[in-house]
């Protein structure tokens, strides 16, 4: 029994643990179990690859890459990647960020097994800054549109007159209109779709306070993407 092995796992499995609680603190789907598997397994084939390249050589007289099957991890862990990836009826994807770091778990736990230990441990605090802290410092430094956020708002007036009153309105509301469509419900209401862009300080209750008591808006639906 080789301990250095087991330590391996071990170190690998604290890692994953660490990427799969920032997921699991944010409420996404793939959390701290699956960061924990892909970590350790991932370590365990590095393990498998690089040991049975030095082992059965010696019994087979042949030549074996010590990489070849951690290699396969990489493109394997792209369909577990591409299941977390949805998208949206508004047009909108999500799941980007945890499907990169279902790979990132996957290289750290590859990377321990390969016996580089505190490139994966940087790494992983790398990650963790990264996702934690740039974001927040790009809403006080960033340039303008990494501290804006996007909404779409569907606006229901009650009458044709007032649809260009209405959206004149709302672009004095510091808020920037990036699509439009409008369509007719009946004779009376219309339905005005808005893309728009926000500061990203202001909250989706803001930006409903900030525009309900507009003339002829008599229903309003916001959704913060």
């Amino acid at each position: 029994m080789d301990l250095h092995l087991f330590i391996k796992l071990g170190i690998s499995a604290i890692l994953g643990l660490v990427i799969g609680l920032e997921r699991e603190l944010k409420r996404k789907p793939v959390g701290l179990k699956t960061c924990l598997v892909i970590s350790i397994v991932s370590c365990l084939l590095t393990i498998v690859s690089i040991e049975s390249a030095y082992v059965f050589p010696l019994k087979n007289h042949m030549t074996m890459d010590p990489l070849r099957l951690a290699a396969q991890i990489v493109s394997g862990i792209g369909f577990l990647g591409a299941g977390v990836i949805l998208r949206r009826g508004n047009d909108s994807v999500s799941g980007l960020t945890t499907s990169a770091l279902i790979w990132g778990a996957a290289g750290i736990g590859i990377a321990v097994g390969a016996g580089f230990y505190w490139e994966a441990i940087f790494s992983v605090a790398l990650l963790i800054v990264s996702v934690e802290l740039v974001p927040h410092l790009t809403t006080f430094f960033g340039p303008k549109q990494l501290r804006e956020k996007e909404m779409v708002l569907q606006i229901t007036t009650s009458n044709s007159q007032s649809v260009a009153d209405v959206i004149s309105a709302i672009k004095q509301q510091n808020i920037d209109i990036k699509t439009l469509r409008i369509k007719d419900l009946d004779q009376q209401h219309h339905l005005i779709k808005l893309k728009v862009t926000v500061d990203q300080k202001q909250s989706t209750t803001d930006v409903y306070y900030s525009i309900h008591n507009i003339p002829a808006i008599i229903n309003i639906d916001i959704e913060n993407m």
